[in-house]
């Protein structure tokens, strides 16, 4: 094999090579030019929205506004933790008194109320 036919070899491995490097930048930017489109239509269609409006504060008496937690002490949390957690457990037991009774089936005696 002549010394010419390596430089041949080596220029067309070089040339194909830029050749595959200058497609696959023309297809990245093709992509790229597709994405900023896509966002522009979505900045379009959101403009036209407008400001969503913050809800007035509550004066709901039945907890805090929302954020306060982080200023309360600890006991008064624990306490009103398991407060919730009672009402919760309460409410179940309710509910399961109920459909135990329209049901017909044999009450449990945990769940009656015997205070």
């Amino acid at each position: 094999m002549p010394w010419w036919s390596w430089i041949l070899i080596w220029v067309a491995l070089v040339a194909l090579s830029l050749l595959f490097y200058v497609l696959l930048g023309i297809r990245l930017f093709r992509q790229f030019m597709a994405t900023v489109k896509d966002l522009g239509a979505a900045g379009e269609k959101l403009g036209h929205i407008g400001p969503v409006e913050q809800p007035a504060a509550s004066t709901d008496p039945e907890g805090p506004p929302p954020g306060s937690a982080i200023f309360a002490s600890p006991a008064v949390m624990r306490h009103d933790y398991e407060a919730s957690k009672w009402s919760r457990r309460e409410q179940r037991r309710i509910r399961r008194v109920q459909r135990k009774t329209d049901r017909g089936q044999p009450q449990a005696l945990g769940d009656l109320d015997f205070t």
